[in-house]
């Protein structure tokens, strides 16, 4: 089991580092549809909805986005509606998501399947348009978001297994703990900010950094986002009876349970950076 799961982790860098590094927007484009569509499917298996409805809606859509992004030839309307798309987004991720996973339960207006379907496709398409719009930045912008993500779940994980003494939410995932957050908050905040001293580039840290007072609490919210978007879909596949989203990714399960904690951190981080940099 380990070694398969390390074999895929290192078959996904293998695709994702080039690609990132590849200057090519169509390439990342192509790459994060893929990501995209697979997770509408995913999400259909854990709301138990069609398997095309999601993923159809999400490829004909996303297509759309990415031809546009590559051609640099977003009108105006379309900018302002993906603005308002994250923030959509983000609102969830704050007011419903976290709320939900605090309680345990999902919210009743999320138990309809049309409803399901719609939330599916708004957040995973949230998180499309933020990948695209992080990596029109320059590939340090997007690869630095991804790794606040990759280092707080690391760092959760370490922590929480040498000082985890209370439960985050045992209802949702009992593994986690309060030691662990606490423990990947710091360390990433640390990391971050001896990175604002040291550089000065285009990455996340670096924007947030020349604003001064914003750099701690939003690497903190970024990391509380991360951990909020794990526990949804925790809820997500308890509530589904499942363990993994789907066995797309061996050893990992699916592209959810690889994407989740990114779902709300990229949408965040584009907004950030479209309001304070």
């Amino acid at each position: 089991m380990l070694r398969t799961r390390v074999l895929t982790a290192i078959a996904l860098l293998a695709v994702v580092l080039p690609v990132a590094w590849s200057g090519s927007l169509w390439a990342v484009g192509a790459v994060a549809l893929l990501a995209t569509v697979a997770g509408g499917w995913e999400w259909t298996r854990l709301f138990g909805l069609s398997p095309l409805g999601v993923p159809a809606a999400l490829l004909a859509t996303a297509v759309a986005l990415v031809i546009s992004f590559a051609a640099g030839s977003m009108p105006a309307w379309a900018e302002a509606s993906g603005q308002g798309l994250l923030i959509v987004a983000a609102v969830f991720w704050v007011a419903q998501a976290l709320p939900a996973v605090l309680a345990a339960r999902l919210p009743d207006w999320l138990a309809g399947k049309t409803v399901a379907s719609l939330v599916g496709v708004l957040l995973l398409l949230a998180f499309l348009l933020a990948v695209l719009g992080l990596y029109q930045r320059g590939p340090v912008t997007l690869l630095s978001a991804l790794v606040i993500v990759w280092v707080s779940d690391i760092s959760a994980y370490f922590c929480g297994r040498r000082f985890g003494r209370h439960k985050l939410a045992p209802a949702v995932s009992p593994g986690k703990t309060w030691e662990g957050a606490i423990g990947a908050a710091v360390v990433v905040t640390l990391l971050a900010l001896i990175w604002a001293a040291i550089a000065s580039g285009s990455d996340l840290v670096s924007a947030l950094a020349r604003r001064g007072p914003v750099l701690v609490p939003a690497i903190v919210a970024l990391v509380a986002l991360g951990i909020v978007g794990d526990l949804f879909e925790s809820l997500l596949k308890r509530r589904a009876g499942l363990k993994d989203s789907s066995g797309l990714l061996p050893g990992h399960g699916g592209v959810l349970d690889r994407i989740d904690a990114l779902l709300p951190v990229l949408p965040v981080a584009e907004l950030l950076l479209r309001w304070l940099a």
